[in-house]
């Protein structure tokens, strides 16, 4: 099971006793939120896509969305997410639990700047019932990112 992947991931820092684990639901950002109790946008969502036949993941605010012209200037592609059946095989995680740790090594995570009003943000853990409270100076650690990315839209009216 993937939330086992990143439990024994997030162990190797003594951090795996900070994974939270709900009775309902928190794959989509309202699911989480609602879970958590606070506001969606500080549920760091990952979305996946393909690129060049190899799979990116962009972690972004909740509220957040892929402008496609952003997206297309950065990778020099349009925007194609996987489909839920790549996404297991790409990533190494199934829909709803998508997350940037424990992942296939191939695959390249990108922070988007959406995250950096907040101080901390609740990414998944492998399963669509878990999440993890991260500052974003920890998120970019652990999720061992390539770069920040400028490349979602509709969040900047949000504080």
């Amino acid at each position: 099971m993937a939330i086992e992947k990143v439990r024994s991931y997030f162990k190797q820092w003594d951090l795996d006793s900070r994974i939270q684990e709900f009775e309902t639901s928190s794959a989509t950002v309202e699911l989480a939120a609602q879970a958590l109790g606070c506001a969606p946008e500080r549920i760091a969502k990952t979305l996946s896509f393909k690129l060049n036949e190899k799979c990116v993941l962009v972690v972004a605010a909740g509220d957040a969305k892929i402008d496609n012209a952003k997206f297309k200037a950065h990778f020099k592609t349009k925007a194609k997410m996987l489909s839920p059946e790549e996404v297991d095989h790409y990533v190494g995680h199934s829909i709803g639990g998508v997350c940037p740790f424990a992942i296939n090594d191939d695959v390249a995570v990108y922070l988007d700047q959406s995250l950096k009003r907040f101080n901390t943000v609740f990414p998944a853990c492998g399963s669509s019932n878990s999440v993890i409270e991260l500052t974003i100076e920890e998120l970019e650690k652990y999720s061992n990112s390539v770069a920040w990315s400028d490349v979602c839209k509709n969040w900047q009216h949000q504080v």
